[in-house]
C-alpha cells in the first residue's frame, strides 16, 4: 500500500449541515485509483462544527491489504473498523464494549453521510459475505478485513511451514548414512553381552536343544546308561535352567532355558548416541533406539504336543532423533515419525505432542563419538570425560547446555561431575554468577575452596556450605564445613545460632544431643545429626521468638533437648494443640480403646529398634507434628480408627519416646515409612530391618504375638 502517495490525497471533508444530538460519528467514502488499482476510502468525521474538516481515521481497504490513518498524530495503524477481545475497533459493537446498549442504538450514533455511501460500500465488498440478517454498514468493511488479515496469516504460515521444510529437507539431504552393520555388532557386544538361548525339553533322559545363535535343533540323550544301546546314541550335556552350555552345533555358548519357561519372543531394548558431522564445522548427535529378539518356533504335532522346529534372534536399530549443532545458534531437533497410512517412516522438525512425545534419554556414547566431535564446534565439550566417568549421559541435553554454559568444559575438567550432572538436568540454581569464566566465581565459594570441592567431586551439600561461607564472609575450618556438610543447615539457620553463640559451640551441642561423632559415614549416625540440627535450630528459633535472653547458657543448651523443644512447640501452640486434640480424642476415639489389641499384634523390638502401634489419637497428632509430615491429618486418623490400615511408631530402644519413623501397614503389607521431614533415614538398612519384620508378622506365633520373650512392657 502507497502509504505516502495517500496521505497527499485531499480529504473528502464532511458538508456542514446539522444532524441529530444523538449522532457521534459520521463515515463518508470514496473510490479511488492508484498506482491502477482500486482503493476504498472510509473517513470517519466526530459530529461537531469544529471537527468536519478534518476526520479522526481514514481507512483505506484494497482487494488484498488494509490500513487506517490517523490525522492528529500522523500514524498508520492495522485496526480493524470493530473491535474485539484482543484489539480496539475504530466503530464499537455493543457485544463487547457497550454491553448494556441495544445493537440499533449503535447503528443510530455510527452513520454514513448518505445513501450513496452504502451503495459505495456493497458495491465494493460485492464478494464479502455478512451472516447476520440485518447487517450494520460497518459489518462489510469488518469481514473485508478479517478475510485479508486471514488470507495474511494463511499465507505467512505457508511460506514459515514451506522454509521449514526447505531447511528440514536440506538437513536431511547432508546427513550421512549411518553404518548400521558397525552399530549393531558393538550393541550386540557391549549392550547385549553376545547373549545367546538354548532351549531345551526333556523327556526322561532324552532332551531336545534348540540354539537361538544357529537356530539348529538337535536331539539327544544326556543321560548315559551301560545298556549295549547306548554306544550308539547321541551324547548331549545335560540342560538346566539358568546355567551356561554350548550349543553342539555352532560351538557357541548360550543360557539354557526350558521350553515351558521361554516365550514366543523375548525382546530387550537399550539406547545408545553416536555422532556424525555436518557440512564443515556442525555436528549431529544421533539418538539411536537398539533392540535384540529372541525368538523360539513351534508347531502342534498330532498328538497336540508343542515341539521346537527352531529359534532365531535379531539384531534391530532404529535412529529416532538427531540433534543439529550449526555454528551459535540454538541447536535443532528432529524426530522419527511413522506414517500409518503408507507404512513408512518420514523426519520431521517437531515432536509428537501429550503422552506420546519422544523421550530423549541417557545412553552410552558410541566408541567413535569423542573422535567425531574434533575439528567442530563442540570438540571441547569434554563430554568424553563426563561419559567416562558416569557411563550413561544424556548427550543431547549435556551439549546443549555446554552450548550455552562452556564453563561445563572446566567443571569436568576439574572432575566436579556432581555440579555438571546438576546443570546438565537444567538446574542452574546453583550458579552464582552465569557469565563468570573462574569456576570459584562461577559457584560463588571462595577460591582456596575449589580444592576441597573438587576432592569430593562437586558434592551439592558441599557446595551450598561453601556457598553459605562466602555470602556470610566467614572463614570456617574443613571440619566445621564438613560438619555443616552433615546438618544440611540452611543459611538462615546458622546465621540465627552465630547471632547468639559461636558457630563450633552450636556444632558441638548439635553432636552432643545427638550422641554421634561428625564425619563417620555411617548412615544411621548421618540420620541422626541431621534430625539433632533440625530440632535444635527449630529450638533456638522459638526461644527467640518468644523473647527469651539467649544470652542464658541454660536456654542455649537444655540438659534434655527433646523436651525443651516439645515444651517450646506447646508453649507456642498451645491453645491450637490444645483444641486440635480435643477434636481429634472425641473423633477417633477406637484409636485409644484397640491400642492393647493392636499392641499384641505389632509390637516388636530387637537390640536397637522398637516397634509399636500408636496409643492414641493425640500420639498420632504429635508425631506428625514433631517429624514435621502428615501423618496427623484426619486421613490417616480415620483409617487407623477404622483400622484400615494402622500407623505404627519406630523408635530407637534407648529412646522409645523420641519419634524416629513413623509406618503405615495394612495387614502384614507396609504401605508407606516415613520419618522426619516426609525423607527416609538411613533408607537401605531400615528397609531391610523392615522387610524383616514383615516376614516376622507373617510367621507369628498366635499366641505370642511378636513380642521377644524378654520383652518389658510398654505403658
Amino acid at each position: 500500500m502507497k502509504k505516502k502517495t495517500i496521505e497527499k490525497i485531499p480529504y473528502i471533508k464532511l458538508p456542514r449541515v446539522s444532524r441529530k444530538q444523538d449522532v457521534k460519528y459520521i463515515g463518508m467514502t470514496a473510490v479511488k485509483i492508484i498506482e491502477h488499482e482500486k482503493h476504498f476510502f472510509l473517513e470517519i468525521y466526530k459530529n461537531d462544527r469544529a471537527a468536519k474538516d478534518i476526520p479522526i481515521v481514514r481507512l483505506v481497504i484494497t482487494k488484498k491489504d488494509f490500513s487506517a490513518y490517523f490525522p492528529e498524530t500522523g500514524a498508520w495503524s492495522r485496526s480493524y473498523i470493530t473491535s474485539n477481545t484482543w484489539n480496539d475497533g475504530l466503530i464499537w459493537e455493543p457485544k463487547n464494549v457497550e454491553r448494556g446498549r441495544m445493537y440499533h442504538e449503535i447503528q443510530k450514533e455510527n452513520i454514513l453521510y448518505s445513501e450513496k455511501d452504502l451503495h459505495r460500500i456493497k458495491n465494493f465488498f460485492s464478494d464479502v459475505t455478512v451472516w447476520r440478517k440485518d447487517p450494520a454498514w460497518w459489518e462489510y468493511l469488518d469481514e473485508k478485513q478479517r478475510t485479508i488479515a486471514g488470507m495474511e496469516r494463511r499465507e505467512k504460515e505457508k511460506r514459515k511451514h514451506e522454509r521449514r521444510q526447505q531447511a528440514l529437507s536440506e538437513r536431511i539431504k547432508n546427513t550421512p548414512v549411518l553404518p548400521e552393520q558397525e552399530i549393531l555388532t558393538w550393541a550386540d557386544k557391549k549392550l547385549f553381552g553376545s547373549r545367546h538361548y538354548i532351549y531345551y525339553r526333556k523327556k526322561g533322559r532324552r532332551a531336545v536343544i534348540c540354539c537361538s545363535a544357529c537356530g539348529g535343533v538337535k536331539k539327544g540323550y544326556w543321560k548315559h546308561t551301560e545298556s549295549f544301546q547306548s554306544q550308539f546314541e547321541v551324547h548331549i550335556e545335560n540342560p538346566i535352567d539358568g546355567l551356561e552350555g554350548k550349543c553342539p552345533l555352532c560351538g557357541k555358548y548360550g543360557t539354557y532355558k526350558p521350553q515351558g519357561k521361554a516365550k514366543k519372543e523375548f525382546c530387550r531394548i537399550e539406547y545408545a548416541f553416536t555422532a556424525s558431522r555436518y557440512k564443515e564445522t556442525g555436528v549431529i548427535i544421533r539418538y539411536i533406539k537398539l533392540g535384540k529378539i529372541w525368538e523360539l518356533k513351534e508347531q502342534i504335532c498330532d498328538n497336540e504336543e508343542l515341539v521346537m522346529t527352531g529359534a532365531r534372534e535379531k539384531l534391530e536399530g532404529v535412529e529416532i532423533a538427531r540433534t543439529y549443532f550449526i555454528d551459535s545458534r540454538n541447536p535443532q531437533t528432529d524426530y522419527c515419525k511413522y506414517n500409518p497410512f503408507d507404512g513408512k517412516d518420514f523426519w520431521d522438525d517437531c515432536n509428537l505432542s501429550g503422552m506420546s512425545n519422544i523421550l530423549v534419554k541417557e545412553a552410552f556414547l558410541l566408541p567413535e563419538f569423542e573422535q567425531t566431535l574434533k575439528g567442530t564446534i563442540l570438540q571441547y565439550s569434554a563430554i568424553g570425560l563426563y561419559a567416562a566417568e558416569n557411563g550413561k549421559v544424556n548427550a543431547k541435553d549435556y551439549l546443549e547446555r555446554y552450548q550455552k554454559t562452556p564453563q561445563i568444559e572446566i567443571l569436568v575438567k576439574l572432575k566436579l561431575y556432581g555440579i555438571v550432572e546438576s546443570l546438565v538436568d537444567h538446574r542452574y540454581g546453583i550458579v552464582a554468577d552465569i557469565n563468570a569464566r573462574r569456576p570459584d566465581q562461577f559457584l560463588g565459594i571462595r577460591q582456596d575452596r575449589l580444592k576441597l570441592l573438587i576432592n569430593r567431586k562437586g558434592s551439592l551439600n558441599l557446595l551450598k556450605v561453601l556457598q553459605i561461607e562466602k555470602r556470610m564472609e566467614q572463614n570456617w575450618t574443613e571440619e566445621q564445613i564438613k560438619a555443616l556438610e552433615e546438618t544440611e543447615a540452611e543459611q538462615h539457620q546458622i546465621e540465627l545460632a552465630m547471632s547468639i553463640m559461636t558457630l563450633q559451640k552450636a556444632l558441638n551441642n548439635i553432636k552432643k544431643y545427638a550422641g554421634c561423632e561428625y564425619g563417620t559415614e555411617c548412615g544411621d549416625a548421618a540420620a541422626k545429626i541431621r534430625c539433632t540440627a533440625a530440632i535444635y535450630f527449630d529450638y533456638l528459633s522459638m526461644r527467640i521468638q518468644r523473647g527469651y535472653d539467649m544470652t542464658n547458657t541454660i536456654y542455649q543448651k537444655p540438659r534434655d533437648l527433646r523436651t525443651a523443644h516439645n515444651k517450646m512447640v506447646e508453649e507456642i501452640n498451645k491453645d491450637k494443640q490444645d483444641a486440635r486434640i480435643r477434636e481429634v480424642e472425641i473423633a477417633y476415639p477406637m484409636i485409644r480403646k484397640n491400642y492393647r489389641k493392636l499392641r499384641n499384634q505389632y509390637l516388636y523390638q530387637d537390640k536397637e529398634y522398637i516397634i509399636r502401634p500408636a496409643r492414641s489419637a493425640k500420639e498420632i497428632v504429635e508425631e506428625g507434628r514433631i517429624l514435621h509430615h502428615c501423618v496427623g491429618g484426619n486421613n490417616y486418623l480415620d483409617r487407623h480408627n477404622s483400622q484400615k490400615s494402622i500407623i505404627l511408631m519406630l523408635r530407637y530402644r534407648k529412646e522409645p519416646e523420641m519419634p524416629y519413623i513413623t509406618v503405615e501397614i495394612q495387614e502384614d503389607k507396609i504401605v508407606q515409612w516415613y520419618g522426619e521431614y516426609d525423607k527416609k533415614p538411613d533408607e537401605e538398612n531400615m528397609q531391610k530391618w523392615l522387610n524383616g519384620y514383615v516376614t516376622q508378622l507373617k510367621n507369628r506365633h498366635p499366641l505370642k504375638g511378636l513380642r521377644e520373650l524378654d520383652f518389658m512392657e510398654v505403658i
